[in-house]
C-alpha cells in the first residue's frame, strides 16, 4: 500500500502580507521527501489551477487564508512536491475574516465567514464577528497558480474586464479576481495561458447552474439564447454556449502541450444546502390547526368549485388544497408558478399549495419559516399563513431543468476531456458516495454530507470543509496516477478540519 503523506497546511505558496491577529506566518515548508515517488510522463513543475470558488478554497460562505490553504490544488501541489513539482502561488486575502472592503467601506454580498454560535441556546451558524481587511482595489502582484476566482460561471473566464473594478458598479467584475487581475482588460483564461503552465486542473461550470438552484429558481434557463451578456446572475447557461466555452478554454491550456485533470459537475440538489430542512417543519398544536384550516377554508372551497366546472383537475385539486393537523410534521405552503393561473377567475386563488417530499427547501429557509411577515401582526407566520415565495424552494419542475443542465454540461466535460486526452475526475459519483454512505476514514469515522457535522461541507452547505477537499484532492490524485503513470502521496483527511471551530 502505497505511504500516506500528511501533507502540510501551507504548502509550496508565496504568501502575501495579512493583518489578522488570527493569522500566523507559516515557516517555508519543506517538499516531502522522495519515496519512489514519480510524475510518470508528468510534468508537475509549474502547475496552474482554474476554476471558481471549489477551486479557491472558498468554504463557510467565504474566501479566507485558512481557507485557501486548504483548498485542494494547494494540497495537490504539495503532494507534486514529491514528483518534482514546483512552488505554487496563492492570492491570499488580507486576514481569516473573509469579508471584503471598497475604498474602505464593507463590500455588500461579500461579508465574514459563518461561525457556529450557541448564543441561542443551540447551535446555529452566524457571520464572525469584525471587519475584514481585504481591500479590493489594492492589487496583488502575480503571477498566482492558484486562479480559482468565487462566484465565476465558465464564460466569465474568458470575459475581457472581469477583472476590472471600473466595473463592479455594474455587476461586470468579480472582486476577486479585481485583486489579482493582470490588468484591467486581463481574462482568468489568458492570465493562466500566460504562466506557461506545464500542468493544470480545470474545474468549471458549478455557478451555471448552482446560482438558479440557490435561489430557489428564481433565474431562467436560458437554453436557446447563444448570448451570455443577455444572462442574469441566476440564469442556468445554455449547454451550447457552455460547450464553446469549454472547448475553447482547453484549446488554450493544452496549445502549449500542457497536461492536465477536468473535472465534471456534482448534483447540487443533493448537497446540504437542499438536504437540511424538511419540507414539513412546522410544529402545530389542534387549536391552531383549526384556526389555519378555516383561514384557507374559502381558497379550498374555490378550488372545489372550479374543479367541478372542469377548469383543473381531480389530481391538481388534491396537490393544491391546504390541510393541517396537531403534530410535529405540518408542511409548509408555498407559491408554486407551475400551478395553473387562477386569479383572473379568482384573485385570491393564487397559485399556492403545500411542499412534498419532492421539493427541496433551501437552508437559507430555516430561519424564514415561522418568522412574521408583519411584525405587528403575530398571525402572519411566513411558511403557514404566509405562503413561501419562490426563492425558498426549489420545486421538482425546477429540479428537472437543473438536472438537463448538468446531464448535458457533464456530457461536454467528460467528452473534451477525452478529445484533448486529458483526465477525467467524476467529481459528481464521488460526491454522491459521500452524500450516501459517506467515506470511511482510517481512524474508523465517516465522513458524510451532513449538515454542521458530517465533515464533509461546511456552514454554508455548499462548499467543502478542509477535509472535503482533501479527499477530492485524492480523487483527482487517482486519476492523475492512472492517467499518467504517477506515484504520489495521499492526502490524509485527517489533517484537515471537518468544521472550523470559531
Amino acid at each position: 500500500m502505497k505511504k500516506i503523506l500528511a501533507l502540510m497546511a501551507f504548502s509550496g505558496m508565496l504568501l502575501s502580507s495579512c493583518s489578522d491577529d488570527d493569522v500566523t506566518t507559516p515557516e517555508e515548508p519543506t517538499a516531502p521527501t522522495p519515496e519512489n515517488f514519480t510524475a510518470g510522463s508528468a510534468d508537475f513543475s509549474n502547475y496552474v489551477a482554474i476554476g471558481n470558488s471549489l477551486t479557491a478554497g472558498y468554504s463557510d460562505s467565504a474566501l479566507f487564508i485558512d481557507g485557501q490553504t486548504a483548498s485542494y490544488p494547494n494540497m495537490l501541489a504539495t503532494s507534486f512536491m514529491a514528483a518534482g513539482g514546483g512552488s505554487f502561488s496563492i492570492p491570499l486575502m488580507a486576514d481569516n475574516l473573509g469579508g471584503l472592503t471598497l475604498g474602505g467601506q464593507a463590500l455588500t454580498g461579500f461579508g465574514n465567514r459563518l461561525i457556529l454560535s450557541f448564543a441561542s441556546g443551540s447551535p446555529s451558524p452566524v457571520a464572525k464577528d469584525g471587519a475584514g481587511a481585504t481591500e479590493v482595489s489594492t492589487i496583488l502582484s502575480g503571477p498566482f497558480n492558484n486562479m480559482g476566482v468565487p462566484g465565476a460561471k465558465s464564460f466569465h473566464l474568458a470575459a475581457p474586464g472581469y477583472g476590472n473594478i471600473q466595473n463592479l458598479a455594474v455587476g461586470a467584475a468579480n472582486p476577486y479576481y479585481v485583486r489579482f487581475a493582470t490588468s484591467p482588460d486581463a481574462t482568468i483564461i489568458g492570465d493562466a495561458v500566460a504562466q506557461s503552465p506545464t500542468f493544470f486542473t480545470l474545474w468549471i461550470g458549478n455557478n451555471d447552474i448552482l446560482s438558479y438552484a440557490t435561489s430557489g429558481g428564481a433565474g431562467v434557463d436560458q437554453e436557446g439564447n447563444l448570448d451570455p451578456t443577455t444572462y442574469g446572475g441566476n440564469d442556468i447557461t445554455d449547454p451550447m454556449v457552455f460547450a464553446g466555452v469549454y472547448d475553447g478554454l482547453l484549446q488554450g491550456l493544452t496549445a502549449g502541450g500542457a497536461q492536465g485533470v477536468v473535472a465534471n459537475l456534482p448534483d447540487v440538489t443533493t448537497i446540504p444546502y437542499f438536504t437540511t430542512v424538511p419540507h414539513n417543519p412546522v410544529p402545530l398544536d389542534a387549536d391552531t390547526a383549526v384556526l389555519l384550516n378555516g383561514a384557507y377554508a374559502a381558497y379550498n372551497g374555490g378550488l372545489a368549485q372550479l374543479q367541478l366546472a372542469g377548469l383543473i383537475d381531480e389530481d391538481e385539486l388534491e396537490r393544491r388544497t391546504i390541510a393541517f393537523e396537531a403534530g410535529e410534521t405540518n408542511a409548509v405552503v408555498l407559491l408554486d408558478e407551475d400551478l395553473t393561473d387562477l386569479t383572473a377567475i379568482d384573485p385570491a386563488l393564487i397559485n399556492m399549495r403545500q411542499a412534498t417530499e419532492d421539493d427541496l427547501l433551501v437552508l437559507t429557509s430555516r430561519s424564514f419559516i415561522g418568522s412574521l411577515a408583519d411584525p405587528d401582526n403575530p398571525t402572519s407566520i411566513n411558511g403557514v399563513a404566509i405562503p413561501l415565495a419562490d426563492q425558498w424552494v426549489l420545486t421538482p419542475e425546477e429540479q428537472a431543468a437543473v438536472s438537463a443542465a448538468t446531464e448535458k454540461y457533464n456530457a461536454t466535460i467528460e467528452g473534451l476531456a477525452t478529445r484533448y486526452d486529458l483526465g477525467f475526475v467524476d467529481a459528481n459519483a464521488f460526491l454522491q458516495v459521500v452524500g450516501s454512505t459517506g467515506i470511511d476514514l482510517s481512524d474508523g469515522s465517516t465522513v458524510t454530507a451532513t449538515y454542521a457535522t458530517g465533515g464533509g461541507f461546511s456552514l454554508d452547505g455548499v462548499h467543502p470543509s478542509p477535509r472535503g477537499y482533501s479527499l477530492l484532492a485524492n480523487e483527482f490524485l487517482k486519476v492523475i496516477e492512472e492517467k499518467y503513470g504517477a506515484n504520489l502521496p495521499d492526502v490524509e483527511p485527517l489533517e484537515y478540519t471537518g468544521l472550523y471551530i470559531d
